[in-house]
């Protein structure tokens, strides 16, 4: 069954309208997403390598979890269900911390993704070892240290997914650490 997410207008407000995966991709249409970085106690940075068979940004590192938010649905609720789809994670209200909102428009091949993000951090010690890819999503997982992020950033995304927003977010959180 196809995702169905709410439509947004320009300014980030509801529409009354449902639209399919597929209609906000190919139209152009605002919905909303979510994502989230863990950092453990140590500060560093979980990463998800993603599969070589997206559609978008293959073969590259990115955010540790996150995707769209369903019809219906609040960012938490989808954070939660993220993490645990991609990662087989279970985590809870307490585990998150809402950070900041952001819009971003990506213009990839025949997709356009206009979002309205939220964005977490996830504080808790995660064992590589626990977690449970969905393959299809995620090809490897990773902890990064902090100086490591920062040099890939700084290297024009060495390696990394271009989503400048999330990792500029990160940026700062890790400086400020």
């Amino acid at each position: 069954m196809e995702e169905k997410f709410d439509v947004l207008n320009e300014l980030g407000e509801f529409t009354g309208k449902i639209a399919t995966r597929k209609e906000c991709h190919t139209k152009g249409l605002w919905h909303r997403a979510v994502y989230a970085f863990v950092i453990n106690k140590k500060g560093d940075v979980l990463l998800q390598k993603r599969s070589s068979n997206k559609k978008l940004w293959p073969n590259m590192w990115d955010i540790t979890a996150g995707g769209h938010v369903s019809a219906g649905e609040f960012g938490r609720q989808a954070l939660v269900r993220e993490v645990n789809e991609e990662l087989g994670i279970k985590i809870n209200d307490n585990d998150i911390k809402y950070l900041v909102g952001s819009t971003s428009v990506d213009k990839i091949k025949n997709v356009i993704n206009k979002h309205y993000n939220e964005c977490y951090i996830i504080t808790k010690n995660i064992d590589i070892s626990d977690i449970k890819v969905q393959k299809e999503e995620v090809s490897e997982i990773k902890y990064f240290q902090k100086e490591e992020i920062l040099r890939r950033i700084a290297n024009n995304y060495e390696g990394l997914t271009n989503k400048t927003g999330p990792w500029n977010f990160l940026k700062r959180i890790l400086e400020n650490q």
